[in-house]
């Protein structure tokens, strides 16, 4: 059986960016950078707009020229994508008490807290040491974030893998760039950490999704099926998830 990994939108995820260092290039009277990447196997120059802002992948030999010739042809869209890319981009996080992160679709703020076992939740506040930097404070929230997704994405896997009386699968957690979750040959699940920002109905869409694998290793007619008996509403849920995640995802 060959490796799968199931496909999944592209996500719309803040990691640290790359737009501002790198090659750059004059466009529509604005310096716009981008991440350049080449590889050998590449015969085309593509453009993408990730988290990171504008990235080109381009063939080993491709000339500069040629790359410029390329951002020059499709520059209307380049620079509607990255001003759209620099709308969503989040302040920068000073991780201290009074700013909010996101759990489940619900915005939860830090509040200062000293002793016991923390970051802990409080209802709608997750309580942290003021006495720590903030670099310690991050670690640990971010920690404690992914904590919360491993729990909840191993609940909903085994609960579908049961609806469809399979058994229940590993499941891990991912920090992929361009994917929500994946499926392998060998039955093991990766799903993003940052989904646990997200509603739970796109957590559990996701889910279903990567189950269904288990059954049909492919995208057919019959996967969508599968889908569709754990998650009769995925259609829209995928739309959802497509269009609105990034105001989810603030870390």
């Amino acid at each position: 059986m060959t490796r799968h990994r199931a496909l999944q939108p592209e996500l719309p995820l803040h990691a640290p960016p790359t737009a501002d260092s790198g090659p750059a290039i004059e466009l529509g009277g604005q310096r716009i950078h981008y991440a350049l990447h080449r590889t050998r196997r590449r015969r085309t120059i593509s453009l993408l707009i990730d988290e990171r802002g504008l990235r080109v992948a381009a063939p080993l030999q491709a000339p500069q020229l040629a790359i410029d010739a390329v951002l020059r042809e499709h520059a209307a869209w380049v620079i509607r994508k990255v001003r759209d890319w620099q709308q969503k981009r989040p302040p920068q996080r000073r991780w201290i008490a009074g700013e909010q992160i996101m759990l489940y679709g619900a915005p939860v703020t830090l509040e200062a807290r000293t002793g016991g076992n923390l970051p802990q939740l409080d209802e709608d506040r997750l309580l942290i040491n003021p006495q720590l930097p903030p670099t310690e404070t991050e670690s640990r929230v971010r920690g404690w974030l992914k904590q919360q997704a491993l729990a909840c994405f191993i609940r909903r896997c085994d609960d579908y893998s049961a609806q469809l009386a399979l058994p229940a699968p590993a499941v891990r957690l991912s920090n992929a760039r361009t994917r929500w979750g994946s499926c392998h040959a060998s039955g093991r699940i990766s799903m993003n950490w940052r989904l646990v920002q997200t509603p739970t109905a796109w957590i559990d869409y996701v889910a279903a999704h990567e189950v269904a694998h288990l059954r049909e290793m492919n995208h057919s007619p019959a996967f969508w099926q599968t889908v569709a008996v754990l998650v009769a509403d995925y259609a829209a849920r995928r739309t959802a998830l497509r269009r609105d995640a990034h105001r989810y995802l603030l870390l």
